[in-house]
């Protein structure tokens, strides 16, 4: 009977449980660890998730690198 009912819950507010968590835990890591470090934990995954992505679609990594850092240093 639970089960059913929190699997409706999940089918019909997806959207909203997913962010509802991502913002509990978001606020969780703030009152533990501050609020900088915490956005500082953010900024590395957006990163990490850019360069992933980068991989995933078959991209030279070393171009990117190229663009941010001084040409030359990574071929």
């Amino acid at each position: 009977m639970i089960k059913e009912r929190v699997i409706s819950i999940l089918e019909n507010h997806r959207g909203k449980v997913i962010c509802s968590l991502i913002g509990f835990i978001l606020a969780v890591i703030i009152l533990l660890v501050g609020f900088f470090k915490t956005l500082f934990i953010i900024a590395c995954v957006l990163v990490g998730y850019y360069f992933g992505s980068k991989i995933d679609n078959e991209e030279n990594i070393s171009d990117i690198l190229d663009k941010i850092l001084p040409p030359g240093n990574f071929k």
